[in-house]
C-alpha cells in the first residue's frame, strides 16, 4: 500500500501483444520491453528510422504562386469551391512512415536445454510468481519470475539501450530478429554474429529495397559465467548468471562502420564502472543515466489523495475502474514518463517513439496542426524543458523548409509550416483535395508558441525563436494584401483544419484560426523586433475581429455568410481560447461566452482521443470544470489505454498513438493552475471528482515555481517561488487581486473556503 502516488506501473502477466509492452526511451533510441522470461522480446526502435519512398522529387512543395492572385480573386468574388483545383495535379502522398528497427529475442529453452548442456533446466519455473513493472524515475522496466530477472532501460547519458538478465545456470538463444509486422519483403537483411572476450557481437544490417539507405543494429553481449557459441543467426549462451546487452541502431548510406560501433560499446562497458562484473557496469551505465532522467521526471508531481488499496494495483485493472484518483494519478505520472521519454532529437510523434508494426497510422509522423502540440502542451508549466528543446530541434532545422513553403506556394517571403512531416523534410507536401493541407498559413505561429511559452517561462529569449517569429511576421507582410469593404485584412486562401463551411469547400476565407495566428505573429514578433514593431502592429491593427453567429458560437469563418459545421473532432477556431491568452473570461468576456458556446455546440465527430483532450484544454480556459470532467471522462471510460499506460487514438484501443497519453497531464494542470506573463489563476476548473490534492513544481510565465494544495472544503493553499521581481493578477474562485512578487522571497497564498 502506498500512501503517496506511484511512480510506475507493473502487470502481473508479460506482454502477449507489443502495444502492451513497458516503455523506455531517451528521445532518440526507444524501447518495448515484453517481460516474458520464457521467449523475451524487446523491440527497438529510433526517431531516424523513416522508411525511404525512393522519390525525393515529390518531396517538394508545389509550385502554385502564379496561380495564387487568381484564386484569391474568385474567393472574394464568391466562388465557393475555387481553391479545390488550386494544385499541382499530384496524387496524395503520403510522409516518409516510421518503422521499427528490429527484436532482440532471449529464447529460454523448456526443459532440458534442445542442446547439449550438463546444466538440467527448472521445470517448475512456470509456477513461481511472475511481476513486470516500469519504475517511471528511473525509466527502468523489470521482470520477475522466480530467480529469472530481466533489467531494461534507455540511457540518456549515453544514448544507449541497456538489458541485464540475470538466473542461475542461464540457457538462453539470443538473435537480433528483423521480422515484424509489415515488413517489406525486398528488405535486404545481413546477419553478422562473433564471439568476443566479453561474449558476443551481433550486428543486423537492413538495407531498404531501391535505395542505398540503411540501418544497423549494433548488440555487444556480456556473459557472466558459462559458455558462448555461435548458432547462426545468433549465439546460445549456457550456464551464465547473466547476460548483459548494450545495444544501438544507426540509420547510414553505404555501409556501417560496425567495428567502431562495437569498440564504442566496449568502452561503454568498460567505463561504466572499475569493477569487472556486469552488475556493476549495469548499476554505473544506469547511474549516469538518472542525473538526467530522474531529474527530469521529479521536478513536477501531482498527488490527489488517492486510497492506497487502488494505487496498488496493476495498471490494467485500474483501467479497468476509471472513476478514481489513483487512475488519474498514475496517467499524469506515465503521461509526464512517456513524454519526456519520447523527446530529445525530436518531440514526439503520433506514435511517441515507439512501435512494433511497420504499417503506422498516418505514417507514424507528426501531424503539426493539432496533435503535435497537445502532446506537448505540458511542457512549459510541467517543468519538461527537454521536451521544448526537442520540439524547437523539429523547428529550426525544418526552417530552410518552411521558406520554400511560403516562396513556392504562396509567392512570400517568410516561412509557413506543413501539416504532416516525417521529421527530417519540412516541406509542404501532403495535401488532397479533401484536405488541402497546403493552404494551412497558421502553422509557424501554432508551432512557434510553445517556444514562445518556454521563453516567457524562463524568462529569456532565445535569439533563434526570435528570428523565427520575424520570418512568420514577414510571410503576413506579403501575404495580407487584400482587404474587404470595410478596409479589414482578408486571409485568403484560409483553411480550418481539418474542417469546411457547412456551405462551401475546405479553402475558403478567415477562418478564426488564421486571425488568431496572424494576429499573434505579428504582435509578438513586433515585441522582440522593435525595428519593425510600428509596421507589424499596424498590420495587426488591421485584421478583422472574431465573428459571432446566429448561434451565439464564436464562428470558426469569420466571412459573413460561412456556415459553421459542427459535429467535428478538431478545434482549430479555438486557438484563440486555447494556446493562446487572446480571448479569456476576464479581458474578453463577451468572446469568451461566445466560444464557450461553440465548445457546448461541438460534436466529438469519430471520438478522436485528441478531439477530447483538445476540448478539456479549452474548457479549462473557460473555467468549466464539468466540461472538463466529461471530456476526461470520455477518454477514461472509452478502454483507450493499453496495459502500457500508452494510448489509441480511437475507443477500444483502436490504433496506437501518444496523443491522449501525452496530453492528459496538461489537462490535469490546466484545470488545477494556468498562468501568463501577467496573471496567475488558481483553481479554474476543478472537477468535482478531484476534491484535494496537491501539485508540486509547476512553472508559470512570469517566472515562479508553485505548488498548490486543496481541500474538500474548496480552501486551497499555494506556495509561490518567484525567480523575478513583478506585479501579476492573481485569479481565485474567490475574485480578483493584485499581486507583488520578488524574486527569491517565498510568498503563500491563502485561498478561503466556499
Amino acid at each position: 500500500m502506498s500512501a503517496t502516488p506511484v511512480h510506475g506501473t507493473w502487470e502481473p502477466e508479460p506482454a502477449a501483444r507489443w502495444e502492451d509492452a513497458f516503455l523506455s526511451g531517451n528521445g532518440h533510441h526507444g524501447a518495448l520491453v515484453f517481460g516474458d522470461p520464457d521467449t523475451d522480446r524487446v523491440i527497438v526502435t529510433h526517431h531516424t528510422l523513416v522508411r525511404p519512398d525512393g522519390d525525393d522529387a515529390h518531396r517538394r512543395p508545389p509550385a502554385l504562386a502564379a496561380g495564387l492572385p487568381a484564386l484569391q480573386d474568385r474567393l472574394l468574388a464568391g466562388e465557393a469551391s475555387a481553391a479545390e483545383d488550386f494544385t499541382d495535379g499530384r496524387p496524395l502522398r503520403w510522409v516518409r512512415p516510421f518503422h521499427p528497427a528490429f527484436q532482440l529475442r532471449l529464447n529460454r529453452p523448456p526443459g532440458e536445454s534442445t542442446h547439449h548442456t550438463h546444466h538440467t533446466y527448472d521445470t517448475h519455473r512456470t509456477h513461481a510468481p511472475y511481476r513486470r513493472a516500469v519504475d517511471f524515475t528511473t525509466g527502468e522496466t523489470a521482470a520477475t519470475r522466480g530467480d529469472w530477472t530481466s533489467r531494461v532501460f534507455v540511457s540518456r547519458a549515453d544514448d544507449v539501450i541497456v538489458q541485464r538478465v540475470t538466473a542461475p545456470h542461464l540457457t538462453l538463444d539470443l538473435s537480433v530478429d528483423p521480422r515484424l509486422p509489415g515488413a517489406p519483403t525486398g528488405l535486404r537483411i545481413g546477419h553478422g554474429a562473433v564471439l568476443a572476450p566479453e561474449g558476443a557481437l551481433l550486428t543486423l544490417r537492413a538495407r531498404y529495397p531501391g535505395s542505398d539507405l540503411a540501418h544497423t543494429g549494433v548488440t555487444l553481449a556480456a556473459v557472466t559465467g558459462g559458455t558462448t557459441k555461435l548458432v547462426p543467426p545468433g549465439v546460445l549462451v549456457e550456464g551464465a548468471t547473466e547476460v548483459l546487452l548494450l545495444t544501438r541502431v544507426r540509420r547510414h548510406t553505404g555501409e556501417l562502420d560496425t567495428i567502431a560501433e562495437s569498440r564504442a560499446l566496449r568502452d561503454l562497458l568498460d567505463g561504466a564502472s572499475d569493477a569487472t562484473s556486469s552488475a556493476a557496469a549495469y548499476d554505473g551505465l544506469l547511474a549516469r543515466h538518472l542525473t538526467r532522467h530522474r531529474t527530469a521526471y521529479e521536478r513536477v508531481t501531482l498527488d490527489l489523495a488517492a486510497d492506497p488499496a487502488e494505487r496498488a494495483l496493476p495498471g490494467s485493472e485500474l483501467l479497468a475502474r476509471p472513476g478514481g484518483p489513483a487512475l488519474l494519478e498514475r496517467l499524469f505520472a506515465a503521461g509526464r514518463y512517456h513524454l519526456l521519454s519520447a523527446s530529445g532529437l525530436l518531440p514526439p510523434r503520433l506514435t511517441g517513439l515507439w512501435t512494433g508494426d511497420w504499417n503506422t497510422a498516418w505514417s507514424g509522423a507528426f501531424t503539426t496542426n493539432a496533435n503535435l502540440n497537445l502532446q506537448t502542451a505540458s511542457a512549459a508549466a510541467a517543468a519538461l524543458p527537454e521536451v521544448t528543446e526537442a520540439h524547437a530541434a523539429l523547428v529550426h532545422r525544418q526552417l530552410p523548409d518552411w521558406r520554400d513553403n511560403a516562396r513556392e506556394i504562396f509567392g512570400a517571403r517568410g516561412v509557413v509550416a506543413p501539416s504532416h512531416t516525417d521529421g527530417e523534410c519540412g516541406h509542404t507536401y501532403h495535401f488532397s483535395r479533401e484536405y488541402p493541407l497546403h493552404l494551412w498559413t497558421a502553422g509557424a505561429d501554432w508551432l512557434l508558441k510553445p517556444l514562445v511559452d518556454h521563453d516567457e517561462t524562463r524568462g529569456a529569449h532565445d535569439p533563434r525563436t526570435t528570428a523565427a517569429l520575424a520570418e512568420a511576421a514577414l510571410f503576413y507582410e506579403d501575404f495580407l494584401h487584400h482587404a474587404d469593404e470595410h478596409g479589414r485584412l482578408v486571409v485568403v486562401p484560409s483553411y480550418s483544419p481539418e474542417n469546411r463551411p457547412a456551405n462551401a469547400s475546405w479553402g475558403t476565407l478567415n477562418a478564426a484560426m488564421d486571425l488568431s495566428a496572424a494576429r499573434h505573429a505579428l504582435l509578438t514578433a513586433a515585441d522582440r523586433h522593435p525595428e519593425h514593431a510600428d509596421r507589424w502592429r499596424a498590420l495587426a491593427d488591421r485584421l478583422p475581429a472574431h465573428r459571432v453567429n446566429a448561434d451565439g458560437a464564436l464562428a470558426e469563418w469569420a466571412w459573413p455568410g460561412l456556415a459553421d459545421t459542427y459535429d467535428h473532432r478538431h478545434l482549430s477556431h479555438l486557438y484563440g481560447v486555447w494556446p493562446l491568452d487572446e480571448i479569456n473570461p476576464y479581458d474578453t468576456p463577451d468572446l469568451a461566452e461566445a466560444a464557450h458556446r461553440a465548445l457546448e455546440l461541438r460534436g466529438a465527430e469519430n471520438d478522436s482521443a485528441h478531439g477530447h483532450l483538445h476540448h478539456a484544454l479549452v474548457a479549462a480556459r473557460l473555467r468549466d470544470g464539468d466540461r472538463v470532467a466529461h471530456a476526461l471522462g470520455q477518454v477514461l471510460d472509452g478502454d483507450y489505454f493499453h496495459a502500457s499506460l500508452m494510448s489509441a487514438h480511437y475507443p477500444h484501443r483502436d490504433v496506437y498513438n501518444a496523443d491522449a497519453a501525452h496530453a492528459l497531464p496538461a489537462v490535469l494542470i490546466e484545470m488545477l493552475v494556468q498562468s501568463t506573463p501577467g496573471r496567475l489563476v488558481l483553481l479554474p476548473a476543478l472537477p468535482a471528482s478531484c476534491p484535494q490534492g496537491e501539485l508540486t513544481g509547476v512553472r508559470t510565465r512570469f517566472g515562479a515555481a508553485l505548488d498548490l494544495t486543496w481541500t474538500p472544503d474548496g480552501s486551497a493553499r499555494a506556495v509561490l517561488r518567484p525567480d523575478r521581481t513583478r506585479r501579476i493578477e492573481l485569479r481565485t474562485p474567490s475574485g480578483a487581486e493584485p499581486l507583488d512578487l520578488v524574486a527569491g522571497e517565498d510568498r503563500v497564498i491563502s485561498v478561503k473556503a466556499r
